[in-house]
């Protein structure tokens, strides 16, 4: 896991997720650099989101993910998560997937949800192949579904059991 005092570290690769790919985050390129890129927001990040987990592949920075504290409904939201384009296929993915899983365990269970792009098949089959299942449009963007670790229930805006 990284911390605040990791930031430069997290900003190299959360800048290159949102430049080679933009259309699966929410967040924008432009609101991270020019005057939104400074060292306090960048620690303030790593702070307030209270897993943040960099991987590597033969000391090389790979990927990245990160995942929420849980919520009032006791969920938590697996967030952030992108593979440097080298290192796709090589399973970075499924680690990244497994350990906020694992983390959400520590916790008290897998209540673990998350928004995807239904275009972004690949990662749909990464989520898929971790557990995960598709429960619905999300209702704050309708090019996106709700996922969520199998066996959990619930209406697609996240409410109820």
């Amino acid at each position: 896991m990284v911390g605040p005092e990791d930031w430069r570290r997290w900003r190299r690769l959360r800048l290159a997720a949102l430049e080679q790919a933009p259309e699966a985050f929410a967040e924008r390129l432009a609101a991270w650099t020019g005057r939104g890129d400074t060292e306090t927001r960048w620690r303030a990040r790593l702070t307030d989101m209270p897993f943040n987990l960099v991987l590597t592949v033969d000391g090389s920075d790979a990927g990245m993910v990160s995942a929420t504290r849980r919520d009032a409904d006791g969920r938590i939201t697996l967030t952030s998560l992108w593979v440097a384009p080298w290192a796709r296929g090589l399973g970075i993915g499924d680690i990244a997937v497994q350990a906020v899983q694992a983390w959400a365990a520590e916790r008290g269970g897998c209540d673990v949800v998350l928004s995807v792009r239904a275009t972004n098949a690949a990662a749909i089959a990464l989520y898929r192949r971790n557990g995960l299942v598709d429960i619905g449009r999300s209702p704050r963007d309708p090019h996106k579904r709700l996922m969520r670790c199998a066996g959990r229930t619930g209406r697609p805006d996240g409410h109820g059991e």
